[in-house]
């Protein structure tokens, strides 16, 4: 282990996070009583420009009259290069208590980026006396970001997760597709010529690096690393093909755009109880091993070592929110 010890973001159930836009206030309440972990109320994209200050009131109406319950409540702010941020992040901290929990950026792009807002945000807590110190949820959508990635990481002792914006993020690459996440027909390989025999088609993951990326950055820094929206909400399967894929690279959990995929993502980013069982064996097999001043033992005919505790322990924090 390094000398160099990496705090961790406060801990949070991040399985699930609800997209809701402001400027749909009818739907404030469903979201409060869906079984989403997280609900980020949108004044970014899913709001017009000339919706965008009703969106701002709805929002401060909602965190000061709705019944959230336990809810993580996070506000994606409008981007740093429009008119309508600073009024976001004002607005709402100061029309507002206690409720709101984390400040989504978009498109961040530079540490400075994450800077801005940091100083905004720390003068009105100050200003207002503010109990509870804001997070911050950082959405990684644009090449320059992810250039960056690790910087933005680092920029502010209130980041808490990295998120991947995948349909931005490709118009800012200029990739060929025009989907919101899933795969694509051309990024595939062809198997090698055998004779005349017939050549398979592998797809591939056209988005395994920038996941993987995001995903080093963000838990380098103690942060959650959370996937981003899968577009066809009409397709079970593919969410959860795309969900499990985000957390076999190690992230904590995916968006929801749509109520229905709120579900699909709590189900894939719980351990399931056999993977439990087994976290709980690898404990209790080391525990014996120290005991015989053994560092590594065999389980189920696998070598488990210190790292698997690490892992082990891992998952079971997860489980327990």
């Amino acid at each position: 282990m390094s000398f160099t010890i990496v705090e961790q973001a406060p801990a949070r159930r991040n399985r699930s996070e609800l997209a809701v836009p402001g400027s749909r206030p009818e739907l404030f309440e469903k979201a409060a009583k869906s079984a989403a972990d997280v609900i980020f109320l949108d004044l970014e994209d899913s709001v017009a420009p000339d919706e965008k200050p009703k969106a701002r009131k709805n929002v401060i109406a909602a965190l000061n009259d709705i019944d959230w319950g336990n809810k993580t409540i996070s506000l994606r702010i409008n981007g740093l290069d429009t008119h309508f941020m600073y009024r976001d992040v004002v607005d709402v901290l100061e029309q507002t208590g206690e409720r709101l929990d984390l400040i989504m950026i978009p498109k961040a792009g530079t540490a400075a980026d994450v800077y801005a807002v940091d100083m905004l945000v720390t003068q009105i807590e100050t200003a207002r006396g503010r109990k509870s110190r804001i997070g911050f949820e950082m959405i990684i959508e644009t090449a320059l970001g992810m250039m960056n990635v690790d910087a933005i990481a680092a920029a502010s002792p209130r980041n808490e997760s990295l998120h991947f914006g995948v349909a931005d993020y490709a118009a800012s690459t200029q990739a060929r597709t025009t989907g919101i996440g899933g795969p694509h027909p051309d990024y595939g390989v062809l198997t090698d010529r055998q004779g005349d025999a017939p050549r398979d088609y592998h797809w591939g993951d056209m988005w395994h690096y920038a996941i993987s990326r995001m995903v080093v950055a963000a838990r380098a820094n103690g942060l959650r690393p959370v996937d981003g929206p899968f577009g066809d909400f009409s397709d079970a399967e593919g969410f959860r093909a795309q969900a499990r894929r985000a957390a076999v690279l190690g992230c904590e959990g995916k968006w929801a755009i749509h109520p229905s995929q709120i579900a699909l993502a709590n189900e894939v980013f719980s351990p399931s109880e056999a993977e439990l069982t087994k976290a709980r064996r690898i404990l209790e097999a080391m525990a014996v091993a120290r005991t015989e001043g053994k560092g590594a033992v065999s389980l189920d005919g696998r070598l488990i070592d210190l790292a698997s505790i690490r892992q082990a322990e891992a998952l079971l924090s997860k489980a327990a929110g």
